[in-house]
């Protein structure tokens, strides 16, 4: 039985070049993580899309922008203390890609939600500056979605939202 899977497309330079002037709108950080959501659909592929914001200090990720709002709202926060996830992704600064049900379930604590709502593969993106994550772009999508080549994409775009991050934080 073939499955009708959504198509994906290449990243281009004319892409890039829309999320540099995302980047000159006034409406930070809104315009810049709604043209990387928009994107990344296109380029990687998501049903959930969130972007967090990283508090070294008290170990907790803010989310700043969220396409499904009912399920995370933007403000949520979370606790991410001496997990083998926040090690990976906060500390070392490296891509999560799981990829079945049971890599969403060792890494998250609200797995139940994330898998009520069909989702049962992950994509995290470190955000990084200055040799320090502070923050991160998250894709879920089903079950088999993400592919290791999506990581060299989405740390592409994610460097996108630095600036947008850094500024809300004091």
């Amino acid at each position: 039985m073939l499955i009708d899977m959504p198509s994906r497309r290449e990243l281009r330079v004319e892409d890039l070049s829309l999320l540099a002037e995302a980047l000159r709108a006034a409406d930070q950080p809104h315009a810049i993580c709604h043209a990387l959501e928009k994107l990344g659909s296109e380029t990687i592929g998501h049903r959930l899309f969130t972007v967090m914001r990283f508090d070294s200090n008290r170990s907790e990720v803010q989310r700043i922008h969220t396409n499904m709002p009912s399920a995370y709202p933007t403000g949520g926060r979370k606790q991410k203390k001496a997990t083998p996830w926040a090690d990976q992704v906060l500390g070392e600064m490296k891509v999560f890609r799981g990829t079945a049900p049971a890599d969403i379930v060792s890494a998250f604590d609200d797995h139940e939600t994330i898998l009520g709502l069909g989702l049962g593969s992950v994509l995290n993106i470190p955000i990084v500056f200055d040799g320090r994550c502070v923050g991160t772009m998250n894709f879920l999508h089903q079950a088999g979605w993400y592919r290791s080549e999506d990581e060299r994409i989405g740390l592409l775009l994610g460097a996108f939202l630095v600036p947008a991050i850094l500024n809300g934080q004091p």
